[in-house]
């Protein structure tokens, strides 16, 4: 969904004295798996004008000067008197500088580990704070008496929700939101959002389920209107909708048999990006993840997540050529607490030298513990491909720790009638290819069928844990290679790939007019653009047209797939 659009701020009132400023782009912005669809984002500020005026959630320097000019052509920034930040990050940081040039006189207001954030942020220890912890208000006159309520998560261990009772507007940041940029403000038709705002959760919310559901606990009883999200459009029409959703995923990962703790520290955001890659890919899986900022978190949390784990995955960035303290602090507690049969992980980001990576590799397997996936070893910022590794290694661990603890039922026992009777079920043998950007994958795929003559149209069953899976968002582009008789392309894609390995090294391939790859050694193909999709069980099913195609041998026979049993290819 790339455009030439330029980046622009949208200003609409929302609300008695309140404003929307939408900073847009129609592109992605930075290589984090929630941007992974390309669908753009908006990057949501607000403003409340009573007595006094408030200024919520300023974005990054992405949009520093835009926002800035439409923000001066609109108010008199000099009668700013307070800046809500939901959260803080480095990226923000230019925007607030900018922000404090313009009005010096500026109080903010953020949760404690906010504050700390900001300073660090600002190299500033005597900027002007009010912390919130919950029990405080703000009264902006005019009845806008504000209440803040401190929502943190791992990833956001800052994060502050602010709820203004005189419009019933929650300013939720992180919260309820999507990637997605358009001209629509609010979420009419609110349906069409469901896969973008379950994208949105899956990379940034279901790492942390058990801190969601304190969250939704938490803004209950609020009598809420309006969920005035950080990202995407605002959520009046499924409010209702959308909370039951985010409660429902919740209890999905909350409620899931085998849980991995994630055990992170990060310096300038790298190293949390490979975390929620590596989160991602565990998730899907169908594996909960106990996703714990080791900067944060105190000894005693560590060590009951790590108890109750199948598994565990430590990542850290390097400063001064060592691991951060409380990662050492961290890593002492895994050693002393974890059984030596509990499945390791190691990740880290680094600006020239890896070291830390290096000693929680070493130290885990000098106590004979046994790895989920090769360290993975980021120098900078990661890429996109980059954190489709990322995303495989953590799908990789999470079915490697399903195999180890599934209960296997005896040769003898025979598949059920039904079992039986839907495994009679034939498909063609195809090899769905895709490519965007970087990132390539295939997968061998029997569950493909005709859906409609015109437009012609097919629907492809995906399982959740696919490598694939990410490629096969409304709006991405795949080829289907239908194989002729034979083993030789079938056996290639049937072997398991190792994370971020070639799947067509060796293969003979060409490009088809929608950038992916065609096999050669194919029977015919079919260029596919995904329409939609819905979800099935443990997989997606995927609904798109055909764009192009062609008969590539013309002699040969359609492979088919015939089995035995429904419950497994």
């Amino acid at each position: 969904m790339q455009t030439n659009k330029p980046r622009d701020v949208q200003v609409l009132p929302i609300g008695t004295d309140t404003t929307v400023m939408r900073s847009r782009s129609w592109t992605r912005l930075r290589f984090e798996i929630e941007y992974a669809l390309a669908k753009g984002t908006t990057a949501n500020s607000y403003l409340i004008q009573g007595d006094k005026i408030a200024l919520i959630d300023p974005p990054g320097e992405t949009f520093t000067e835009i926002y800035l000019q439409a923000l001066q052509q609109r108010f008199n920034v000099k009668d700013i008197d307070y800046v809500i930040l939901g959260h803080v990050n480095p990226n923000r940081a230019a925007t607030i500088k900018a922000l404090l040039e313009l009005a010096p006189q500026i109080t903010f207001v953020c949760s404690n580990p906010g504050a700390i954030n900001l300073r660090k942020a600002l190299e500033n220890q005597d900027l002007p704070i009010l912390v919130k912890r919950g029990e405080e208000t703000l009264d902006l006159g005019k009845g806008h008496h504000l209440e803040f309520i401190p929502t943190p998560n791992p990833r956001y261990p800052d994060q502050l929700c602010t709820y203004d009772p005189q419009t019933e507007i929650l300013y939720s940041d992180k919260l309820f939101g999507a990637h997605i940029c358009g001209d629509q403000v609010f979420d009419e038709g609110w349906e069409s959002f469901n896969e973008d705002r379950r994208y949105y959760f899956d990379c940034l919310m279901a790492p942390h389920a058990r801190q969601v559901e304190t969250a939704l606990d938490k803004l209950s009883d609020l009598p809420v209107r309006l969920y005035a999200t950080g990202h995407g459009p605002l959520v009046r029409y499924g409010l209702l909708e959308l909370t039951h959703a985010y409660r429902e995923w919740s209890q999905q990962q909350t409620s899931a048999d085998t849980t991995v703790a994630l055990i992170y520290a990060s310096a300038y955001g790298n190293t949390a990006t490979l975390a929620s890659a590596i989160a991602r890919g565990i998730t899907k899986a169908g594996v909960n993840v106990e996703s714990i900022n080791c900067e944060f978190a105190d000894p005693e949390e560590i060590r009951t997540a790590v108890e109750k784990s199948a598994g565990f995955i430590m990542g850290s960035p390097t400063l001064g050529g060592h691991a951060p303290t409380p990662v050492q602090t961290a890593l002492g507690i895994v050693l002393s607490t974890a059984a030596n049969n509990k499945l390791a992980g190691v990740f880290g980001s680094f600006g020239w030298s890896g070291e830390a990576v290096d000693l929680i590799e070493s130290k885990l397997k000098d106590a004979g513990y046994r790895f989920g996936f090769d360290t993975i070893r980021v120098k900078f910022k990661p890429n996109e491909v980059t954190l489709q590794t990322c995303e495989e290694a953590g799908t990789d661990f999470a079915q490697a720790l399903k195999r180890a603890t599934k209960v296997r039922a005896p040769r003898t026992q025979a598949a059920s009638n039904v079992e039986q009777a839907v495994g009679r079920i034939v498909g063609s043998l195809c090899v769905v290819t895709a490519k965007q950007g970087d990132v390539s994958s295939g997968m061998l795929a029997s569950w493909v069928s005709q859906a409609s003559f015109n437009p012609p149209g097919l629907t492809i069953a995906v399982a959740k844990d696919r490598a694939m899976e990410p490629l096969t968002h409304s709006g991405n582009q795949f080829v289907v290679n239908i194989l002729a008789e034979g083993k030789e392309l079938r056996k290639h894609f049937m072997k398991s790939f190792t994370p971020g390995q070639d799947r067509f090294a060796g293969i003979e391939t060409q490009e088809a007019s929608n950038g992916c790859p065609i096999l050669s050694g194919a029977l015919s193909y079919l260029e596919c653009s995904v329409e939609t999709r819905m979800e099935a069980g443990d997989h997606w099913l995927v609904y798109a047209s055909v764009d192009n195609g062609k008969v590539l041998n013309q002699d040969a026979v359609t492979a088919v797939h015939h089995r035995k049993s429904g419950s497994h290819y």
